[in-house]
């Protein structure tokens, strides 16, 4: 007989108990995601502002970038911008250099709760011209965060995250840092918004 496959149960504030290893869609909740990132800090809290620029609201922007890109965008799709950060509610924000020094340890359980997640929400695993467009969204708004919050000159956010892109005013207000129970109550509407 095998030895039983290894567990990372995390309680969530829902009383859900999660398995970091083996997520199932059941015990995922939309308000215990919410709720995760907008306390997550991105840029491990090393921002200008009162508040940190939380996950969730690095979220909105994202999604605002990818409307921008793509006007024509479904409720689905947008939820694909939306949630493309989403594991990070029980993960934390692990900053890219780390990620890629610790590879798949770190992706295989993203991975694993990103799938998990759109199972419960009843979304298909996306196309890969909107997995594209959403990588792009995301490095366009780290590049906003990097040069209005996080102190990097704009030489130094292209270097890591590609030019600039002109982006209307209302996009770029959203990186602007909220009260964590308003970065909280923005991702719920906007998800439920974009589920319909």
């Amino acid at each position: 007989m095998s030895p039983p496959a290894p567990r990372a149960w995390q309680r969530m504030l829902s009383g859900r108990r999660l398995d970091l290893l083996n997520p199932s869609p059941h015990d995922i909740e939309l308000a215990d995601i919410a709720h995760g990132l907008a306390r997550v800090a991105r840029w491990n809290g090393q921002t200008a502002g009162e508040h940190v620029f939380s996950v969730a609201q690095h979220s909105l922007l994202v999604e605002a970038i990818g409307l921008h890109l793509r006007p024509d965008c479904t409720g689905p799709q947008g939820l694909e911008f939306l949630i493309h950060d989403a594991p990070e509610y029980v993960v934390g924000d692990i900053i890219s250099p780390l990620k890629a020094a610790i590879g798949d340890a770190y992706k295989g359980v993203e991975r694993r709760l990103l799938a998990a997640i759109r199972r419960r929400f009843g979304l298909d695993a996306p196309d890969p011209a909107l997995s594209r467009l959403v990588k792009r969204a995301d490095r366009i708004a780290a590049h906003v965060e990097a040069v209005r919050l996080a102190g990097f000159t704009a030489e130094e956010a292209a270097r890591y995250f590609g030019r600039a892109e002109a982006l209307p005013e209302a996009v770029l207000a959203l990186s602007k840092p909220w009260p964590t129970a308003r970065a909280q109550d923005r991702y719920i509407a906007r998800f439920e918004a974009l589920a319909g």
